[in-house]
């Protein structure tokens, strides 16, 4: 569906330039566009690679797995549906870190072998579960303490403060988060009865 809103704007935006009469704006903004996401992703790999091994480095030394065990009571009851030493509930817990530190990129490999392992004891594959529904609203909603991504690109664009938006940022996602939580445990409740 999001494909078809980007080639929608794609296809307005070319077709206004291209019937204004403006054609060499539309290729110097095709060219810059280019140019600019490279700029970015250049700008935002060492930041990536950087957090990226901190997390395998911590996944070796065995930190996530400490993390993990302390977050399991909580995640227990999250998940009511797991049992306790589920191999997911680890994956999980260090998705949640490499959320909670804004790494999003970082999160994703967790998130995705989190939802592998869900997936394996799930009865109708076509169908969530409800381990994942809680996982995904637990993932999206992530609350964010250090949202280290968003910091570089403030730092990238030249803000005076990049760092003064973390307050911000853990209160929307602290209140986002527990809204789907408790959105995800209304509805698991009423299914149930």
């Amino acid at each position: 569906m999001v494909t078809y809103i980007w080639v929608f704007f794609l296809i307005v935006g070319s077709g206004f330039m291209i019937f204004t009469g403006n054609i060499e704006g539309l290729n110097n903004q095709i060219l810059k566009g280019g140019a600019d996401g490279i700029a970015l992703l250049m700008d935002m790999l060492p930041l990536l690679v950087l957090w990226t091994g901190i997390m395998k480095i911590a996944e070796d030394s065995r930190i996530l797995e400490g993390f993990s065990k302390l977050v399991r009571p909580l995640l227990s009851k999250l998940f009511p549906s797991l049992p306790t030493n589920h191999p997911a509930l680890g994956y999980i817990a260090s998705n949640i870190a490499a959320n909670a530190l804004g790494l999003g990129s970082a999160a994703t490999p967790f998130g995705l072998k989190a939802m592998e392992c869900l997936q394996e004891d799930n009865p109708k594959k076509d169908t969530a579960t409800e381990a994942m529904i809680t996982f995904l609203v637990l993932n999206t909603g992530g609350v964010t303490i250090v949202p280290t991504t968003v910091i570089a690109l403030r730092m990238m664009y030249g803000s005076a403060n990049p760092s003064e938006i973390i307050l911000t940022s853990i209160l929307a996602t602290f209140t986002s988060n527990i809204a789907g939580l408790i959105f995800d445990y209304i509805k698991r409740r009423k299914k149930h009865v």
